[in-house]
């Protein structure tokens, strides 16, 4: 449930009302807006009644969340979340495209890689330094190696890097290195993981299981917020189906239902959800004008030369392509992609000022 403060509650009265909700066994989430507090009391209310918290001093209302995820829902903040991934946020009027390679293969390949993805206007770099293959033969990745080269790329550009953590055991090493932490398809539901990363209070990008629905998204994305990390990124990657004619089936009508239901930014991913090079360009300008905050895309310079996923993988040209239609398309409906690294957001140049998003 919400409970909104009067407008001139005092802070004593806000404590004794989050003393209440913490006798009941619940927990509480504090937001503190321009002209008044809403206590967040979070976890099964059904039998806690809610007239006793109306007797209190300095209540105004009470609002049940009808929702069961309960954190990430519109009902528990109607204001869109935003996400700082290195200069820029997720979640704004300002399109963020994060980019890079599949797997981290070389510290030649992922340097070349990260100049050219910074250069056609990325925000941030992604590479699995682990990977989770469907073959226990296939290349998994670096590791502990692949780390020192992402660090290295970031190092060198600039670019915040977006990484996958696959186990509860990496998670401390992973967020040593990276700027977002990645949970893949597979780990949706790994709910020992999604407490872990909770733990760490570092931004998370949760993206959808293969045959995962928007309200088992939501639910996972809930664990991470349980534990009081805000900074959660959804992700629409495409579901299994029955068609065959594309790695996975791209529900680009999930990026406007996920924006309808919560307030947390919403990433698609046109590689993963199409598998093939040719269709990702045209599949990202759908999702901009569906509504996504950004777009996670994979680039690698030599796509038939990949250890992991080459046919989905866009050349540096082609990504700048991409990036220009993608700008084009977010004009057209009133939107922006966010400048390159570097450069100020178009409000800074009107007033000196950072904005808000």
């Amino acid at each position: 449930m919400l409970i909104v403060m009067q407008k001139d509650a005092t802070p004593q009265q806000v404590e004794n009302v989050v003393a209440r909700v913490r006798s009941q066994g619940l927990s509480v989430h504090l937001s503190q807006g321009a002209e008044r507090v809403v206590i967040g009391a979070i976890g099964d209310d059904r039998s806690v009644s809610k007239d006793q918290f109306m007797l209190l001093e300095g209540v105004d209302r009470v609002l049940p969340i009808l929702r069961p995820y309960k954190l990430a829902s519109r009902e528990f903040s109607d204001t869109d979340t935003q996400v700082k991934i290195g200069e820029r946020e997720v979640g704004g009027n300002a399109v963020v495209l994060i980019a890079g390679p599949c797997s981290v293969e070389s510290r030649g390949q992922i340097l070349e890689i990260a100049h050219a993805v910074r250069e056609a206007g990325a925000h941030a770099l992604r590479g699995g330094a682990y990977k989770p293959r469907t073959s226990p033969y296939s290349f998994q990745g670096l590791g502990a190696e692949g780390l020192e080269l992402l660090a290295e790329a970031r190092a060198a550009t600039g670019l915040p890097i977006v990484t996958e953590v696959l186990a509860t055991e990496q998670v401390q090493q992973v967020s040593q290195a990276a700027d977002v932490l990645q949970i893949g398809a597979r780990n949706m539901q790994n709910f020992a993981l999604l407490h872990a990363i909770g733990e760490t209070r570092k931004p998370a990008l949760l993206k959808r299981g293969m045959s995962a629905t928007v309200e088992e998204l939501l639910m996972a994305a809930e664990y991470i917020l349980s534990h009081g990390n805000r900074q959660v990124i959804l992700c629409e990657r495409g579901i299994r189906t029955f068609e065959t004619a594309t790695r996975n089936t791209t529900d680009i009508n999930a990026v406007p239902v996920l924006k309808s239901l919560t307030h947390l930014p919403v990433l698609l991913d046109p590689s993963h959800s199409t598998g093939l090079w040719q269709f990702v360009t045209p599949v990202a300008r759908a999702g901009i004008a569906a509504g996504a905050d950004g777009l996670i895309i994979e680039v690698h310079p030599h796509p038939e030369e990949a250890l992991s996923d080459g046919s989905q993988s866009l050349k540096p040209e082609r990504f700048a392509e991409l990036v220009r239609q993608v700008r084009a398309v977010a004009e057209a409906v009133g939107r922006t992609v966010a400048p390159p690294l570097g450069q100020p957001l178009p409000q800074e140049r009107d007033n000196g000022r950072r904005p808000a998003f």
